[in-house]
């Protein structure tokens, strides 16, 4: 059996793989590009966070509240900068018509 820390490794690749593609995309806003790629850095900093969680405290980061929620900001701002990214692409497009 794979285990969790195997298949969240194995994933980064369709997502590295996804952001190829839509960097080349000249419809891509590119607010939401940006997000997507914060995502990256949610990565980045959830791997070190985790590993501190475990070393420090013996325990997973989900259960040690003030590391997860600070790496949890990260995503947060992903998403945000993806819905606002796409929100101003459908109000362009509402404008044009």
């Amino acid at each position: 059996m794979i285990s969790k820390e195997t298949l969240f490794a194995l994933s980064l690749f369709p997502y590295l793989g996804f952001l190829w593609f839509i960097s080349r995309s000249q419809e891509m806003p590119r607010l939401a590009l940006y997000g997507f790629y914060g995502t990256l850095v949610f990565v980045g900093v959830t791997i070190p966070a985790g590993i501190y969680a475990q070393v420090h405290y013996g325990a997973s980061l989900a259960n040690i509240d003030w590391l997860h929620g600070g790496a949890e900001v990260f995503l947060t701002l992903s998403n945000i900068l993806i819905v606002i990214g796409f929100r101003q692409a459908v109000q362009q497009l509402k404008t044009k018509n």
